[in-house]
């Protein structure tokens, strides 16, 4: 068996740079996963609410339409 080629110092440096930004691309796409998780969230739980409003009977469930006055 041969021992393997002893590895430079050089090296190192360039794992570190490539570590970093791997590290810097998960922490982005994790938030923007995260981000867009809590956006659905939301948008089922309106969701769930107009259809609950609809299911008793009421008529004004959806967003109130503001209305400019009259000139």
């Amino acid at each position: 068996m041969t021992a393997p080629p002893p590895r430079d110092d050089d090296d190192d440096d360039d794992d570190e740079g490539g570590r970093r930004s791997t590290n810097i691309m998960l922490v982005v796409f994790f938030l923007a996963v995260v981000a867009a998780g809590y956006w659905l969230v939301e948008a089922m739980l309106e969701q769930r609410r107009a259809d609950d409003c609809a299911a008793q009977g009421r008529r004004n469930c959806g967003a109130p339409v503001i209305v400019p006055p009259a000139r």
